[in-house]
C-alpha cells in the first residue's frame, strides 16, 4: 500500500504583494537616507582636501601666507565638482611657540534631498585646516 503525500500549500502571491506594499516605503526611506549620507560625506571630503590644498600653498613662505588670492585659487582648484563654489577665507597668526601659521576655512551650504523629521534639511558644512608657515631661515641653535 502506498501513501500519497499531497502538498497543502497554495500559492501566496497576494501575501507577497502585501508584504512588499508594507516594506517598500521603508526601503525607499532607507535608500534616500543612504544617498544623503553619501552626499554629505562626499562634500566633506572635497572641502577638507580643498582647505588642505589652500593651507599647503599658504604654508610655503610668509609671502604666500599673505597671498589670499593665491590661497583661494589653490583651494578652489580641487573643488570644481561643487556648485556653487565654496566660500574660502584665510587668516595668519602666531602660535604659542612663536611660529607663524596660516588657517584656511571653507564653507559650503548643503541641502538634503528630502526633509527628515527632527533633522535640519539645510545647514552649512565648514572645514578648517591650519598649517605652520615654513621659516625663511633656520632658528639659531636648530641646525
Amino acid at each position: 500500500m502506498r501513501t500519497r503525500v499531497t502538498n497543502c500549500r497554495t500559492p501566496r502571491r497576494a501575501a507577497v504583494a502585501a508584504e512588499l506594499a508594507v516594506l517598500l516605503p521603508f526601503l525607499i526611506l532607507l535608500f534616500v537616507i543612504g544617498v544623503d549620507f553619501a552626499r554629505v560625506f562626499y562634500f566633506s571630503v572635497i572641502l577638507t582636501n580643498s582647505a588642505r590644498n589652500g593651507a599647503a600653498y599658504g604654508s610655503g613662505s610668509a609671502a604666500q601666507a599673505a597671498d589670499t588670492a593665491g590661497i583661494q585659487q589653490a583651494a578652489l582648484a580641487d573643488a570644481t565638482d561643487i556648485s556653487p563654489a565654496p566660500t574660502v577665507t584665510s587668516a595668519t597668526g602666531t602660535d604659542a611657540a612663536n611660529n607663524q601659521y596660516v588657517k584656511v576655512t571653507l564653507q559650503q551650504p548643503f541641502r538634503t534631498v528630502i526633509s527628515f523629521p527632527g533633522v535640519p534639511s539645510a545647514f552649512t558644512l565648514t572645514r578648517t585646516v591650519q598649517m605652520r608657515v615654513s621659516p625663511t631661515a633656520p632658528k639659531p641653535g636648530t641646525f
